[in-house]
């Protein structure tokens, strides 16, 4: 099968959600199949990332547009500059006629099976006209993502302009989805939602992955028996919120009850509202080598979050070092977890405060759940994840019935 996948922004370092996802599913798919991998990425070239790349990716064919700036200011220059459009900014910034004459090109030369647009940040540059079937990879509902970051925004100026993006995000989701042949979501859940938005058979279900020759327990390793851990990128909004509410909320709590307690915050580029949070019982990293030495030192791990969308690869992961997990319900959203059993799910700050205590004093009831947890991560592992795919692929560039609905279990 020949496919052509393009996405936007650079895939190199593999640190975020959505870049994991789609670095792990394009390497394997590489192995059997014939990719072109069309990874587009603004401000200057990069020659170190496009030499990274193509020997990290085989088929990988990096363009730089310049299309966009990295700075604050940059940006605001650029919001206001797209507003009139009355497109989502997180759209709108990443369209480039330089990459639409690209895919064209590579159409017209290679004569693809099937294409993939990852996220919808790419999704402009696709043309209507396109002879490929093309498949949008939707990694969440982004206007759900942007409401419920306006809902839990404090700041008025900040919260009225994540609400105008979700609206524009909203109008512009919906008309989006239906221009694409099919549409592969991540969860049940965002199947479920996006029922509405098109005939729910062009939507198939493919749930998140983890690498299991990397997210592994280790023996050698003795947990710190209070060490509390949350990991995540530090710059993402959904994860600055989800430790801020944590530490205002839910930390107080168990610091109350178990004095020796410990917090560690893991990710790349902390913002200084994270870096404020800092202190006696709480430790903030930055960016780190490699997250499994951490998680593997832990004796439990949080997720926080009351923003996002998709599903968080943060659990999973932490399940494969064989670690117990107490989430909200956003935070394990999607994921096809049973909380009592393989995770602990609280929206209360005070029961999740309670429920890391119980965790932390009480080792033998840790270890049920970081057994249940290794059992559920078992079938997690992005080979068999990877062949789900590529079914879903193949069955779209055949004109085929795909296996997989709404209602599956995965």
């Amino acid at each position: 099968m020949k496919i052509l996948w393009v996405k936007a922004g650079k895939i190199l370092p593999v640190d975020t959600g959505g870049k994991i996802r789609s670095y792990n599913i394009l390497r394997r798919l590489a192995e059997r199949h014939e990719v072109t991998f069309l990874s587009y990425y603004g401000v200057c070239r990069d020659e170190t990332y496009e030499q990274q790349v193509v020997r990290a990716l085989r088929g990988a064919v990096p363009l730089c547009t310049a299309a966009w700036d990295s700075t604050s200011f940059h940006r605001g220059l650029d919001y206001l500059r797209r507003f009139p459009s009355g497109l989502p900014f997180a759209v709108s910034k990443f369209a480039s006629v330089k990459v639409r004459r690209e895919i064209d090109r590579l159409a017209s030369e290679r004569c693809f099976d099937v294409a993939v647009c990852d996220f919808l940040s790419a999704s402009l540059n696709f043309p209507p006209d396109l002879p490929t079937p093309t498949v949008l990879f939707q990694h969440n509902i982004e206007s759900l993502l942007w409401r419920r970051q306006a809902e839990a925004e404090k700041n008025a100026f900040k919260r009225r302009i994540f609400q105008t993006e979700a609206a524009r995000m909203e109008r512009y989701e919906q008309s989006a989805i239906r221009r694409f042949q099919r549409v592969i979501a991540v969860s049940k859940e965002d199947c479920e939602k996006m029922k509405g938005l098109t005939d729910p058979s062009r939507i198939t279900v493919v749930p998140t992955g983890v690498d299991l020759e990397q997210y592994r327990p280790d023996p050698a390793v003795k947990p710190s028996p209070f060490l509390s851990l949350f990991i995540g990128s530090m710059d993402w909004e959904a994860n600055v919120d989800g430790v801020e509410y944590f530490c205002r909320e839910i930390w107080p709590h168990v610091l109350a009850r178990v004095p020796q307690a410990r917090f560690r915050i893991v990710g790349r580029n902390p913002s200084a509202r994270v870096w404020r949070l800092a202190g006696d019982a709480v430790e903030v990293t930055g960016t780190v080598p490699s997250v499994v030495d951490h998680l593997r030192e832990a004796a439990l791990v949080v997720v926080p979050l009351r923003v996002g969308g998709g599903t968080r690869l943060k659990i999973p992961e932490a399940m494969a070092v064989g670690k117990a997990v107490v989430s909200t319900s956003v935070g394990a959203e999607g994921l096809d977890v049973t909380p009592g059993r393989d995770i602990v799910i609280c929206d209360d700050p005070a029961d999740f405060a309670s429920s890391m205590v119980a965790l932390l004093e009480d080792p033998e009831r840790r270890r049920k759940y970081e057994q249940a947890a290794l059992s559920f991560a078992a079938g997690c592992d992005w080979s068999g994840i990877s062949e789900r795919f590529a079914e879903a692929l193949g069955a779209v560039a055949n004109g085929a019935a795909l296996p997989f609905s709404c209602a599956e279990k995965v």
